[in-house]
Parts: structure tokens; C-alpha cells; sequence
């Protein structure tokens, strides 16, 4: 579930927005009514995307995005705006949005909106992932392509899929890898006989990375695996 955060001083149309994408999107939304306190749970929360009013007491939209690219210059904002004009536009750009809607608009535009975002935001993720092929684990260097590990000169070969297991431990580095995701884009298929080979491969691949102490592939009981490097 996608956790977003709505920042807007209107009670009624802050709860509306809130309670619609909830049940509609799916998402999870942090309702905020200023400036300040949007910011006080920016730097206290993660969140997938942000909607900020323009028009607010305290520390207006703008400002508040700015704050905001300062800490985090990636998470998608969406400006909601009173005005039509230009200027407008042209200032929600250049601090950094990626996108505005003018008010009244439709809550359904709204969704539309958030989920080409959030596509296209995951499209972007996706290919730099893609892009990746070199990887640091601790004392480690990991080279996909050539399906390669290494260590003070010493190498071992890799199969393909322990190589494409490897990668994606790497892409999830101290976050959790679902035993789903990782069979299904590995194998295309999370059947019984496939999880019990993808064990063998994480056996294998914990006795290549034994050298180093600071490395470690742990179960996360019920989800999946996760690369730790300390």
C-alpha cells in the first residue's frame, strides 16, 4: 500500500480527499492541516508521494515544498492550487513538483493523476534497476553480467540464478526481498518445487559470502530474505 500525505488547511475537503483515496486508491493518506505540521510528519514518516496546498497558513505549499526537495529531492509532489495563472505553474515546476491540478477539480482527476505518477515514478525506479550490473557487499564486489563474486582477489562463479538471486538481495539491501517477488522473477512461478530450489541457491550463496562477518542473508519469518550488511 502506497503511503501518501495530503497537506490542506480545508477540514472538509482535507477529509473528503482522505477518505476517498483510502477506499478508492487503496492508499494509505496522512492528513495534515498547515504547513508546519506537513513538514513535522515529512521528517518523521516515509511517504510514496506528496499533495500540497498552495493557499495555507502557517508555511504555504510552496514554501513547504521547497522545505521538502531540500530533504528529499525525489518523492513525487503533487501542488493544488486556487489559481488559473501561469506563474503559478511555472513556480510549482521550478520548485521541483511533478505535477499540479487546479482547484475545484475532480477527486476522480485527482486518482488519475496519482496513479500516472506513481507509474511513471516506477517505471523510472525499474530502469535504473535494470541499469545496475555492479554491486559492493562489504568486502564484496559483485558483478552481475559476468556472474561473478569476489574477495581479496579470490572469485567464484555463479550460476545464472544464483546470480539473478544475488541481484535482487542486492536491489532490496537491508529491506526485505519477498519470497513471492523473488520467485516470480526468477522462476515465473512460486510453486512448492520452485521456493525449495530458490533455498538451495540462498544456501549456497550464504557459504560464498562467509568471508565476511559484516554480510549476512537472514529469513524474515513469513515474507521473505534480506541482505544485511553491517
Amino acid at each position: 500500500m502506497k503511503k501518501i500525505l495530503l497537506v490542506e488547511d480545508d477540514p472538509n475537503l482535507g477529509m473528503l480527499l482522505q477518505d476517498y483515496l483510502q477506499l478508492k486508491g487503496k492508499f494509505d493518506v496522512v492528513l495534515c492541516k498547515d504547513g508546519e505540521e506537513g513538514l513535522r510528519a515529512f521528517t518523521k514518516q516515509s511517504f510514496d508521494l506528496l499533495i500540497l496546498d498552495v493557499m495555507m497558513p502557517k508555511k504555504d505549499g510552496f514554501t513547504l515544498g521547497k522545505d521538502i526537495r531540500k530533504i528529499n529531492a525525489h518523492v513525487p509532489i503533487i501542488f493544488a492550487t486556487a489559481k488559473g495563472m501561469i506563474e503559478d505553474k511555472t513556480q510549482a515546476f521550478n520548485l521541483g513538483g511533478d505535477d499540479y491540478i487546479t482547484k475545484p477539480f475532480r477527486i476522480e482527476e485527482l486518482l488519475l493523476r496519482i496513479n500516472a505518477l506513481l507509474k511513471r515514478m516506477s517505471n523510472s525506479e525499474k530502469h535504473e534497476e535494470e541499469k545496475q550490473t555492479s554491486f559492493k557487499i562489504g568486502r564484496y564486489v559483485f558483478e552481475y553480467a559476468l556472474q561473478v563474486i569476489s574477495i581479496g582477489g579470490v572469485q567464484q562463479k555463479l550460476s545464472t540464478k544464483e546470480a539473478e538471486l544475488l541481484r535482487l538481495l542486492c536491489l532490496r539491501k537491508n529491506e526485505v526481498l519477498t519470497r513471492e517477488e523473488a520467485l516470480l522473477n526468477i522462476w515465473h512461478d512460486d510453486n512448492y518445487f520452485n521456493g525449495r530450489s530458490m533455498d538451495v541457491f540462498l544456501s549456497k550463496l550464504r557459504k560464498y559470502l562467509k568471508d565476511d562477518p559484516t554480510v549476512e542473508i537472514i529469513n524474515v519469518h513469513g515474507r521473505g530474505y534480506k541482505l544485511l550488511i553491517n
